[in-house]
């Protein structure tokens, strides 16, 4: 807690992943709200429930504007504020739980509406803030206090399902490596359209994976993560398919529509191609042959 910010206080376990997410964003956040000269009222962050809820008191210092939701709802909220009004910076902060859950549901309109809206996923397995429950990403036969002997469902894939549903970015990260991180977060803000960054961010209290991320020599774990080669082509969605269905957890962006066609600009065709129309043309689309 700080003197200028009574709320600058995150209440997260020693070695949480979001603490180095938090940063990220707010590093990034703060340079491109500077190199853009707006406002940092002009940035918008919308939370859902969960551990992630902390970031919307981001920064100690200028706030961006910050809306805590109700669970599994961030994707709506965030499309109510950017459509209201466009000129705002809106990026999403969620957990697994909260964002692949309960508001999976979300994902799929929104990738189709494509409007200019950035989501920001920590990934830790389990529902960390109620107490470790199961999560959707909760691997197979992981025990949990909700699956005392061991989860009998597989997990939900992220980057498959992304791909599928029509995500125009999507990026890949760990929250241990927080330059590459916030690299990912700047290149989906930057993006014209629907992106998402989904990163690895364990919970040290009950779902600790760094071990598994990151490998260990001594006892000879290999890591899970890897980059993704200079060779992979973003702009290729079966290349994508490719490297998320391989073994292993890429990190990097694993793909990038060329021409995202975000909402914005279909509405502002669709205007164009109605001022061309009287109102009996208009009234005519709707007549019954």
């Amino acid at each position: 807690m700080t003197k200028r910010n009574p709320e600058y206080d995150f209440k997260w376990c020693p070695g949480c992943g979001d603490f180095g997410v938090k940063r990220a964003i707010e590093l990034t956040v703060k340079a491109r709200t500077d190199e853009l000269a707006i406002p940092m009222e002009d940035n918008v962050i919308v939370a859902g429930i969960g551990c992630s809820g902390n970031l919307v008191h981001l920064t100690d210092g200028p706030q961006p504007f910050g809306f805590h939701g109700i669970h599994g709802r961030t994707l709506p909220v965030a499309f109510g504020v950017k459509s209201a009004n466009p000129d705002l910076q809106v990026m999403v902060v969620a957990g697994d739980g909260d964002f692949l859950s309960i508001g999976a549901e979300h994902i799929g309109p929104q990738a189709k509406r494509n409007l200019d809206i950035t989501c920001v996923i920590m990934d830790n397995g389990v529902y960390g803030l109620t107490k470790g429950q199961s999560s959707p990403t909760t691997q197979l036969g992981v025990v949990t206090s909700t699956t005392p002997g061991g989860k009998i469902e597989g997990e939900v894939k992220p980057f498959p399902l992304y791909l599928s549903l029509g995500v125009s970015f999507i990026a890949s990260a760990f929250s241990s490596k927080p330059k590459e991180m916030a690299a990912m977060i700047r290149e989906a803000m930057d993006y014209p359209g629907f992106s998402v960054v989904h990163i690895q961010s364990p919970c040290t209290t009950y779902n600790d994976t760094y071990e598994v991320l990151r490998g260990n020599v001594k006892k000879g774990i290999a890591p899970l993560t890897y980059d993704i080669p200079e060779s992979h082509d973003a702009s290729n969605i079966d290349a994508a398919f490719d490297l998320v269905n391989a073994p292993g957890l890429p990190l990097g962006v694993v793909f990038r529509a060329e021409d995202p066609s975000p909402l914005s600009e279909r509405f502002d065709s669709l205007d164009r191609k109605n001022d061309a129309r009287d109102v009996h043309d208009l009234i005519e689309g709707f007549a019954i042959s």
